[in-house]
């Protein structure tokens, strides 16, 4: 069973769809959601930071090709199923005057964000941005397996080129574990709160670090293990994405937004009670593993490994005590005047 907790602080953020009576030439037309739209100059294949994929690679959103590919967007969609529950507390927190109908998914991934805010808005378009190409290929395919194509557009595009695409004027921008992954982004905030609709609202959906699965103790013969890693994997993040951690909350308000509210879910599920908590931790320690190599004594790795291979007898998702444990963060914030 999950259970979930939130704090709040009191107050102190390619063409996007647009409202249909507004111009409806600028709706989503019948195919907009199977094609690409707006492949911008050099759009390198780059996905933000994921609790199921901490950059093993070194670069920031750097994503490989081929096999890797297709494994990151497997434990991205893990991801969105075991996490569902919570990512749809985390939208039914957004402080919207009138239900938006024009969004904008910076960093979609495979569309987790995407959908979820399909299902909270019912009226509403999502532009949805990325620049994997297969990333964004996979969210075609979902949104047409759920009848929700002619609602979403897709637009590939490194966010990090100085100019970005034409997001039209969105009347929410969804960013979820991506800003911490921009070269610069305080210019990316900037552009966030240009191109939003008067009164429109940003939501930046940060991560507290990589989740956890284990008990302390485990594994048996070498207790602490996830602790360990998780200490290596943020120094190797510590170096390569130094925006990860950040306030938001202060980037937003040097960006030129009023912060409306700051707001934490802690996430924990209970592997015994979920069966795709077991794949989801043997996907998301697998990207680990990358990040901690040559990091750790032999000996951690070598029970990590142990963890790890699928046709031992110590698999991870042969225990019976995992759970997912995580928070996330959520910021909303609206163009000061």
């Amino acid at each position: 069973m999950a259970h979930a907790h939130s704090r709040q602080k009191p107050d102190t953020t390619a063409d996007a769809t647009t409202h249909p009576e507004r111009d409806r030439r600028q709706d989503p037309q019948p195919g907009d959601g199977h094609a690409e739209a707006g492949h911008t100059a050099g759009a390198r294949p780059a996905r933000a930071d994921h609790p199921a994929h901490p950059d093993a690679t070194g670069r920031p959103g750097r994503a490989p090709a081929g096999d890797h590919v297709h494994a990151q967007a497997e434990i991205l969609d893990l991801d969105a199923e075991v996490l569902a529950e919570h990512l749809a507390a985390v939208t039914g927190w957004l402080p919207v005057e009138t239900p938006p109908r024009r969004i904008v998914d910076l960093g979609c991934g495979t569309g987790a964000g995407t959908f979820v805010l399909l299902d909270r808005f019912p009226e509403a378009y999502v532009t949805a941005v990325d620049s994997s190409a297969a990333h964004l290929q996979r969210l075609r395919e979902k949104a047409c397996a759920r009848g929700v194509d002619r609602r979403v557009r897709t637009v590939h595009a490194d966010l990090d080129d100085p100019v970005w695409p034409d997001l039209g004027t969105p009347d929410l921008v969804w960013a979820s574990a991506s800003m911490h992954h921009m070269a610069d982004p305080q210019r990316a905030l900037r552009t966030v709160r240009d191109v939003l609709a008067p009164g429109g609202l940003f939501a930046v959906l940060e991560l507290a670090g990589f989740p956890r699965f284990l008990p302390a103790d485990a594994p048996e013969e070498a207790p602490g293990l996830e602790d360990r890693c998780h200490a290596a994997s943020e120094r190797h993040h510590a170096e390569h994405v130094p925006h990860r951690g950040a306030d938001w909350g202060a980037k937003l308000a040097a960006a030129g937004f009023d912060v409306a509210a700051e707001r934490t879910l802690t996430v924990r599920i209970d592997g015994a009670r979920d069966a795709r908590v077991g794949a989801y931790a043997l996907g998301s320690l697998r990207r680990l593993r990358a990040t901690v190599d040559g990091a750790l004594p032999a000996g951690d790795l070598a029970a990590l490994d142990r963890l790890l291979d699928a046709d031992g007898p110590h698999v991870v998702q042969r225990r019976d005590d995992l759970a997912v444990r995580t928070e996330r963060t959520l910021w909303t914030a609206r163009p000061g005047t």
